[in-house]
């Protein structure tokens, strides 16, 4: 049987953050794929939150030093790695001095959203993809968990569109009870702008709020997987009405074997897909 290869996408991971849904399903997810016999890799954000003495986290320096432009600024690309020995489980941590220094992860000790947080996830997402690139290490499925993740669809699909490495891979989101009301910047089009990535790629990005961000990385991924009984049926219908496979919300909640056999689904079209195609040549 072949071996597949599963990049986990996440917004945090319990202990390097307080448990909450998503921490732990990143937590116990990756390392009981990989007992299936996928080859996983796992990525976060590395929140002002995360203690690097406690958690032994150590910079990778073969995978740092490179810049990212946004907003025509420079921010350089830390990564740093650490394990999760009970969970047999190595993270890698991307990290900002300008973006991941805060002691909290969205909004200010006053509960106000970040005016940056546009900016931090995109950098987030293009570090993941540019770190990927240099570990040559080419994912099957690329799963996203958290919606500060979800731009790594859009960005795999566009910035990187021409990268064979990605060629092959499926994205899948996984929607958790995180909605916000906040709006981002009035120039996030602006921001998001890179190589690969034009003004009109952004077109559905109205209002710069949750729901259009949710709905643009819906139309990059191949699958979404409700984690939550919370999830708007709005994203759903939209999933649906584009495509899209659909994991349901079990009321046990989602286990690995219905992770394993979704992301088989997906991969079983693509398998026949590369049929067809040898097929017809």
């Amino acid at each position: 049987m072949e071996s597949y290869k599963v990049l986990f996408v996440c917004s945090e991971i319990h202990p390097y953050l307080p448990e909450s849904a998503i921490s732990n399903v990143c937590k116990m997810l990756p390392p009981a794929i990989q007992d299936k016999g996928f080859e996983i890799r796992t990525f976060m954000p590395k929140f002002g939150g995360v203690n690097e003495r406690r958690n032994q986290l150590h910079e990778v320096i073969r995978l740092s030093g490179l810049n990212l432009v946004i907003n025509e600024s420079d921010h350089p690309l830390i990564i740093k790695v650490a394990s999760i020995s009970s969970a047999r489980m190595q993270i890698y941590f991307i990290d900002n001095d300008d973006y991941f220094q805060r002691k909290t992860m969205y909004h200010d000790e006053k509960g106000v959203f970040f005016n940056d947080n546009d900016e931090r996830t995109i950098f987030f997402a293009r570090g993941v993809l540019e770190t990927v690139r240099k570990l040559r290490w080419s994912p099957d499925i690329v799963h996203c968990h958290g919606w500060f993740t979800f731009p790594t669809a859009f960005y795999m699909r566009k910035a990187f569109k021409d990268d064979p490495l990605y060629a092959d891979s499926k994205i899948i989101l996984s929607f958790y009870d995180e909605a916000f009301d906040d709006e981002f910047s009035d120039d996030f089009k602006k921001k998001a702008l890179t190589d690969g990535v034009r003004m009109r790629d952004l077109d559905l990005m109205m209002n710069h709020n949750y729901t259009d961000l949710m709905k643009l990385c819906i139309n990059y991924a191949d699958g979404i997987a409700l984690a939550s009984p919370e999830v708007s049926r709005e994203f759903v219908d939209y999933a649906e009405n584009t495509g899209k496979f659909v994991l349901e919300h079990k009321a046990e909640g989602l286990l690995s074997d219905d992770y394993a056999e979704f992301y088989n689904n997906i991969l079983a079209k693509r398998r026949r897909k590369k049929k067809t195609q040898k097929e017809t040549e």
